[in-house]
């Protein structure tokens, strides 16, 4: 059996940092292969050529194939994928992307093993999206009637400000067709937002299932992080979206969301909030001397770090 050539993998200089990438890239009905170090789209219309390390995640919609070397590439460049429904409003499945530490993944467990720990992130998280509202001393059950009260007035305020008539929040999981254009325009921004805090997730190295506020789901903590940016970025650029027309209301809504990501920069806010509410200081994280080296150690005795490759039979090592 023949193989693919071996290509050495790069480096953490030698990746695009995540808050300099596309957020998303959504594509539909075409072939996705690879040439170079892009990755190509082929439909009827011809080929386009997208630069692989410069996007934060893939959402590959209805009728889209994907090659192998095209994901041995995206996997390469730290790329998130994510197969997703029509509209790109239903998550199917998502791709590994690139991880080099687990010092991240550690402290989100660790703060997420304690109960106390646990309910001092949710508010920490209610605090970040709703920095006018004090929730030290807020139950879960406080904290949730809070979000549910300040949705409420986002979604008048919103629909006062563009001028939609809004009734109330509907999602028909199967059927995106069936809710009206605003409703349809919130829940593709919220599937959109979803794909990019998962890519900045699992960039991260974070585990998507232990989530602070979300629980009980595979991807509670992408839910978590995706709601930071629900009523200032989400749901305005839905509402504008809505505002525009009936018709392709949720193409509509990804293009403004994505022009909105880019100007506020939020994927380099997203990695800074994650890494303040789980208070890391980046000590685990690949040795910037060394860019092509790894940073794999040994668990000893009183939490302390050994160097990994060694066999330590018969040594010392405290």
């Amino acid at each position: 059996m023949n193989t693919v050539a071996r290509r050495g993998a790069s480096s953490p200089r030698e990746l695009a940092r995540i808050g300099d990438r596309i957020s998303f890239v959504y594509l539909e009905r075409c072939t996705v292969h690879r040439d170079a170090n892009a990755i190509t789209a082929e439909d009827t219309d011809g080929v386009t050529h997208i630069p692989s390390a410069t996007i934060g995640t893939l959402l590959l919609g209805p009728g889209t194939r994907i090659t192998h070397q095209a994901m041995a590439l995206l996997g390469e460049c730290g790329a998130g994928v994510a197969w997703v429904g029509e509209h790109a409003v239903r998550y199917y499945a998502g791709g590994r992307a690139l991880t080099r530490s687990s010092g991240l993944v550690e402290a989100q467990a660790t703060a997420w093993a304690s109960r106390r720990t646990r309910l001092d992130v949710a508010r920490a998280m209610y605090r970040l999206r709703f920095p006018d509202e004090d929730p030290t001393g807020r139950t879960r059950q406080e904290l949730l009637s809070m979000e549910g009260r300040r949705l409420k007035e986002c979604y008048k305020r919103e629909a006062a400000r563009t001028g939609v008539p809004w009734r109330r929040r509907e999602y028909h999981r199967d059927d995106f067709s069936a809710g009206d254009p605003p409703n349809q325009a919130v829940t593709a921004a919220a599937q959109c937002m979803y794909g990019i805090a998962h890519a900045v997730v699992a960039a991260l190295g974070c585990s998507p299932g232990l989530g602070f506020v979300h629980s009980g789901h595979e991807r509670s903590f992408v839910l978590d992080v995706a709601d930071f940016y629900k009523t200032d970025i989400a749901i305005p650029a839905a509402f504008d979206a809505a505002a525009e027309g009936e018709a392709d209301v949720a193409a509509r809504t990804r293009r403004l969301l994505r022009d909105r990501i880019h100007q506020t920069g939020l994927l380099n806010r997203c990695v800074r909030d994650i890494k303040n509410l789980l208070g890391y200081d980046g000590t685990r994280d690949t040795d910037t001397t060394d860019p092509v080296r790894d940073r794999v150690t040994l668990q000893s005795d009183g939490d302390r770090q050994v160097e990994a490759g060694r066999n330590y039979g018969g040594e010392i090592i405290w």
